[in-house]
């Protein structure tokens, strides 16, 4: 899979097509992997995205941390089993509290502190409770970095990947290896790894362009795809892993 342009990695520009792709694969994805019982998730996606109002439909109560800069969705509110806490960390929640905890839209990549904010995730998972979550890949952080002209630092190593990001932030970027030792390092047993998507933007605006009711049938074909532990495709890799 070709990488991305950096100026379409905030979902707009010219890959509209693929974008709805994606996020289709997400939610897809995510209902699959959510507890089949109602239970309490915690969403450290940042309010971006829908994630926590997709958990609560399907009848989980969702606690969404979000930072002091960010405007509560008043829509999301309104569902009573969404509640939206502003916090920079997780000492308000006891250990052992939560059944799953959510970490999507990138959230380990933005938070530089991955290695502490997983430990305090492993921390308030109760016995058996998963973690899902999203990062960016080391394929993403090489292209940002060959688009800036940074060649000097186009090498795979197994040291941390610090990419200063077009907005002016920075992005952590991560091998599989290195998402796996994350997780590992916190005490959680390693489920899967695997890139977010693997079918190319070219391929998806082709199939979607032919037919547009083919969309269902592309995120089946996605999601049936096996490709754990490939770091060599895609912008961002997902991982599943449990609290034994």
């Amino acid at each position: 899979m070709l990488p991305i342009p950096a100026e379409e990695l905030n979902g707009s520009g010219t890959l509209g097509p693929y974008w709805t792709f994606y996020r289709a694969v997400v939610a897809e994805q995510l209902s699959r992997w959510l507890p089949g019982q109602p239970s309490v998730i915690l969403d450290l996606s940042g309010g971006r995205g829908r994630w926590s109002g997709q958990a609560a439909r399907a009848g989980h109560k969702v606690i969404e941390v979000v930072d002091f800069r960010r405007t509560a969705d008043q829509a999301r509110l309104r569902d009573i089993r969404v509640r939206q806490v502003r916090s920079d960390d997780l000492s308000f929640l006891p250990d052992e509290s939560v059944d799953a905890v959510l970490a999507e839209e990138r959230a380990m990549s933005v938070e530089l502190m991955a290695e502490s904010a997983m430990s305090d995730v492993a921390r308030v998972l109760r016995p058996g409770g998963r973690a899902l979550l999203c990062v960016d890949s080391l394929v993403l952080g090489m292209a940002i970095l060959a688009e800036q002209g940074q060649w000097q630092h186009l090498r795979q190593t197994n040291e941390v990947m610090l990419v200063p990001w077009p907005d002016g932030g920075i992005t952590r970027c991560f091998s599989s290896g290195q998402l796996r030792e994350l997780l590992m390092g916190a005490g959680l047993e390693v489920e899967w790894v695997r890139p977010r998507t693997v079918l190319s933007p070219s391929t998806v605006d082709h199939v979607l362009g032919s037919d547009s009711r083919s969309l269902a049938w592309l995120v089946r074909t996605e999601l049936e795809a096996h490709p754990d532990d490939d770091d060599t495709v895609g912008i961002h890799l997902v991982a599943s892993a449990r609290k034994s």
